[in-house]
């Protein structure tokens, strides 16, 4: 099998890998879900037309023989499919898996987080946009207050669970809520991501009108607090981190409209029904799961995989603009994964 690492037409390597593991969601959140588009009437993959656990496992497998060293299982949310802790001792039984986390919104977490450690997870990434119960229950779309998911939060570090909170900064929505969010994520020592608000798929309402940068949040948060920056872990990581001074608490930012980070993006992404993208703002992407059912062999699903990735030029956020964000037509983020 093929084991050396491939880089794209702008000598992007590939190490991450993202697995939708389903296009379902249990919120309606209106920066990536909305109600009035995914109703109760959607309709959404059948199970049959979403990858197997085994297919997921064969295909992560090649990826990793690429140079893939990271994985991330999202969604939809990927607590909705069954059986995921088996799928976690999978994938982290492949040789050369470095690391495994999971994005998730934390409605199900209390019943499942206990397998998930004993599975090998470690690592969570948990959304949650608002501490005032108004502000998290219009956002989510359902009327969920904040007080179950902060539940799970501290029952998942119990277990042992690193954690990281997730909130996407919307103008004129939850701005109010940076100060709040902060201190108490500050005080507890969880790192909080401030996320801006995307152009992700076509049926968000976005425009730069709404978005919240880098530079705003953070003049927000100086206001308050003394905060030093970091320099990256690794080539490749996302988020623009600080730390709080005189503690170990940090902040990030992940910047894709002010500040895009597509020089340094390796991300692969697998959709739930075994589509191949290369950027979260893709248009389409390759199919690997007709290939699969069709009977492909690994040589030749090393070779597509490859060929798709070595002539990858993706840099979306690099060349956004407001027209363009609103003509281009974009596989949407809850399909793609976040």
């Amino acid at each position: 099998m093929n084991t050396t690492p491939i880089q794209d037409q702008l000598k992007r390597p590939i190490r991450d890998l993202r697995i939708s593991l389903t296009d379902r969601c249990n919120f309606r959140c209106t920066y990536c879900m909305p109600k009035e588009i995914f109703g109760e009437d959607y309709a959404f993959l059948p199970a049959r037309e979403m990858l197997s656990f085994a297919e997921i496992l064969r295909l992560t497998k090649l990826f990793v023989s690429l140079g893939v060293v990271k994985i991330r299982l999202t969604g939809g949310e990927p607590l909705l499919r069954k059986d995921l802790p088996e799928l976690v001792a999978g994938i982290l039984s492949l040789s050369g898996v470095e690391d495994i986390g999971l994005t998730t919104n934390g409605v199900l977490l209390g019943q499942q987080a206990k397998e998930l450690y004993a599975a090998g997870l470690r690592r969570l990434n948990i959304s949650l946009d608002a501490l005032h119960p108004e502000i998290f229950g219009q956002m989510n779309g359902r009327g969920l207050k904040p007080s179950l998911i902060l539940k799970h939060i501290d029952q998942a570090r119990e277990l042992g669970f690193e954690v990281k909170v997730n909130m996407v900064v919307q103008k004129g929505v939850n701005e109010s809520e940076i100060l709040p969010m902060a201190a108490y994520f500050k005080e507890r020592q969880i790192t909080l991501r401030f996320i801006e608000f995307m152009d992700a798929g076509n049926d968000n309402g976005w425009s730069l009108a709404k978005v919240v940068t880098k530079k705003e949040i953070l003049q927000n948060l100086r206001d308050v607090y003394e905060l030093e920056f970091l320099e990256q872990d690794f080539y490749g990581e996302v988020a623009q981190r600080y730390r709080y001074k005189n503690s170990d608490a940090e902040i990030g930012f992940i910047t894709s409209v002010s500040e895009s980070f597509c020089s340094s993006c390796t991300r692969a992404r697998l959709s739930s029904d075994g589509k191949f993208y290369t950027c979260l703002f893709a248009s389409g992407g390759m199919d690997l799961r007709a290939l699969l059912r069709s009977g492909a062999d690994d040589s030749r699903l090393l070779n597509v995989i490859k060929d798709v990735w070595e002539k990858r030029t993706d840099r979306y956020s690099d060349e956004r603009q407001e027209h363009t964000a609103a003509d281009r037509k974009k596989i949407s983020m809850s399909y793609i994964g976040g």
